[in-house]
């Protein structure tokens, strides 16, 4: 990311971005940029809103309903990586850091799916969202992700799109070097990597994933990962070898 800025404060807002528009800002968010930031008229912040790009924005404030006035486009609109992540749940602290980090992975779908020996089945899905912007924010992306609610795992197969190629990580896999394991996926293609409960997927459910066309099963090394672990080394090591890291 030659010559990005990486001091400028930035905020996702859900409104349209156009050169000299004014940008009325949620009370949270006017909280942040002027009495956390101490930020004040004039100071310049960035803003994006997953549609538009990333644009260039002056605070014209009064504390407690600040308004930016929009300038120039900064970053043009990007496609996001057709990267969808599908993952058993996790309890709060360790779902926060899973989203987090395929957020800046790039991630373009977050799926939670029910297995038969997941010990989550309830997901707060604004606060995977709340976490998904701050990723975001943080990080200079430009697109978040889709955030769809828990589904279970037979269901994800029978509505599967097989043109998808679908990494399917496995700690019953043969501890293989991962990476020619992927060798056989087009890059650039369609992808979905799932990961599954610490407690391992069921036989059958197994049985089921091994059927399927155009699926990848992939150990991640010699060792058990947590789950939250396994979520940043199979991205990174798709992103690496077919995906966008190319």
């Amino acid at each position: 990311m030659p010559g990005y800025d990486f001091r400028s404060p930035r905020l996702f807002v859900s409104a349209p971005l156009e050169p000299g528009a004014p940008l009325a800002l949620e009370r949270a968010q006017a909280h942040y940029l002027t009495t956390v930031l101490r930020l004040g008229s004039g100071d310049r912040v960035l803003v994006f809103n997953g549609r538009d790009g990333e644009w260039s924005a002056t605070i014209e404030a009064a504390k407690r309903a600040a308004v930016l006035r929009l300038g120039a486009q900064t970053r043009a609109q990007t496609a996001a990586a057709d990267l969808h992540y599908l993952f058993a749940p996790l309890k709060s602290a360790r779902l926060d850091y899973l989203v987090q980090k395929a957020v800046e992975m790039g991630v373009s779908r977050l799926q939670p799916v029910l297995t038969r020996h997941g010990q989550v089945a309830r997901v707060n899905l604004d606060r995977m969202r709340a976490n998904a912007i701050e990723a975001a924010e943080q990080c200079g992306v430009l697109s978040l992700p889709d955030i769809a609610p828990p589904v279970a795992l037979n269901r994800v197969i029978a509505e599967r799109e097989p043109t998808r190629w679908l990494v399917f990580c496995d700690e019953n896999a043969e501890t293989v070097n991962p990476a020619a394991a992927l060798g056989g996926v087009p890059p650039q293609s369609p992808l979905a990597v799932l990961v599954g409960p610490e407690g391992g997927f069921a036989d059958e459910e197994r049985a089921v994933l091994l059927k399927q066309q155009n699926v990848v099963r992939l150990a991640l090394g010699p060792r058990i990962l947590r789950a939250d672990t396994a979520a940043v080394a199979a991205l990174a090591l798709v992103q690496t070898v077919v995906g966008d890291w190319r």
